[in-house]
């Protein structure tokens, strides 16, 4: 296959930067690979997991037809965001899910053992044993192929550890939910489960800025370079862009971490030295894919959080403006939400109106067997037992808009 004039450099300056990126990226890429092909469970710099021959049988959740799916959550933080990631952690558990924590380089190895800590001493973590951590934090920049690789790498742990799931949802420590994972799990049960739910367009730029993610070269986070060159258009594929979360289901994340075709491959080859691959990675594969090409829901059922100065006008005040936000994220009938600053009151709303949390403690759902302290769920219900709630209700009528009059009719936009 040509690849047209995608490799073409507008410098030397470039020329390195694209050498650069085609090394680290097939080097990211073969690292994805054995992690996914030849590594046993629990090999992956991770001294802090619980034993995987800890949890009963019993205990594994029940799958196929008439049983709830089951979602890998991948949640990131960086420096200062162990409590944060902690606190989403407890708001989207639920026995049937699997989670993998992961705080990055610039969080320092005290954060990580911090949170390690507390995954130890839960004992509804241990009984279940379905929360691991990521022992030594990847390098990342945001903006960068970095950010790619690391989802692919945890991506790449998902697919190996624990029971199978059904949709990877990568969540960041400024994102939180708007639905119980009773919510959650109930409205996907009647969604077919070959379906992507990512936003994607056809991208009308003509040019990609060229940089050089150098967390992708070394252990602790640095800052990228910036090229004055850009790239042309490749002309063997076509571009598309869309918002970085993304919930996709299980076949396509292998196929983009095992890569057995060569389209997975020369994409990230290309965006290895692209700025906002996030963007661009995974909505590109799919679209340029005759397997998954119709799989996709354009949605990403994600609220995105407005700031103070847009969510209502100022005459209304600090506690306007808080209604104003609340109550357009609750009544968007999303899943999740994003970003969050710094607004604890607005997230203790969500926590005591929607997800009825306890403080310091994990959502309740059908899978308690009772409630011990503090109303605290207790271990040893029903895990495949969802309940539907008011959320959930506005969660199922935005997904019936999206999917159409018939179970899948209409369903692949």
């Amino acid at each position: 296959m040509a690849h047209g004039s995608w490799l073409t450099t507008c410098s030397p300056w470039s020329a390195f930067v694209t050498l650069a990126a085609l090394t680290t990226s097939l080097l990211v890429l073969s690292y994805v690979s054995s992690s996914f092909l030849n590594q046993p469970a629990y090999e992956y710099d991770d001294p802090y997991s619980p034993d995987s021959e800890s949890s009963a049988a019993a205990l594994v959740p029940r799958r196929g037809p008439g049983y709830p799916p089951v979602f890998a959550y991948y949640i990131t933080g960086g420096h200062g965001d162990c409590l944060r990631v902690t606190r989403l952690l407890k708001a989207v558990y639920h026995p049937r899910n699997r989670y993998l924590m992961h705080l990055d380089a610039g969080a320092g190895a005290y954060e990580r053992a911090r949170l390690a800590s507390y995954v130890r001493s839960e004992q509804l973590f241990l009984e279940y044993g379905n929360v691991h951590v990521i022992g030594k934090g990847d390098p990342v920049d945001g903006r960068g192929p970095s950010s790619v690789a690391a989802v692919l790498r945890g991506a790449s742990i998902l697919l190996r550890v624990g029971a199978e799931w059904d949709w990877l949802v990568t969540l960041g420590a400024a994102d939180y939910p708007l639905v119980t994972q009773d919510d959650l799990l109930d409205a996907f049960s009647s969604v077919p489960r070959d379906l992507n739910f990512i936003d994607h367009k056809a991208d009308s730029k003509n040019q990609q800025v060229i940089v050089l993610d150098q967390n992708l070269l070394q252990s602790t986070n640095a800052e990228m370079s910036f090229s004055v060159g850009r790239r042309e258009k490749p002309d063997a594929f076509e571009l598309f862009r869309g918002s970085p979360s993304t919930i996709l289901n299980r076949a396509f994340v292998e196929h983009c971490v095992a890569a057995p075709d060569n389209l997975p491959r020369t994409l990230l080859v290309y965006f290895s030295n692209t700025l906002d691959p996030t963007e661009f990675y995974f909505q590109t594969v799919m679209a340029n894919s005759p397997r998954f090409r119709n799989s996709t829901v354009n949605h990403t059922l994600r609220f995105t959080v407005q700031d103070d100065h847009g969510a209502a006008p100022p005459q209304q005040g600090v506690e306007g403006q808080h209604r104003s936000r609340y109550d357009a994220m609750v009544s968007s009938g999303a899943a999740f939400a994003g970003r969050f600053g710094d607004d604890d009151a607005l997230l203790q709303r969500v926590d005591e109106e929607v997800l009825r949390r306890p403080l310091d403690g994990v959502t309740p759902g059908e899978w308690c067997s009772g409630n011990g302290e503090d109303g605290e769920c207790s271990v040893g219900g029903d895990i495949d037992a969802v309940r539907q709630g008011a959320a959930g209700r506005r969660l199922a009528s935005l997904m019936a808009g999206l999917l159409g009059p018939g179970p899948c009719d209409g369903c692949r936009r």
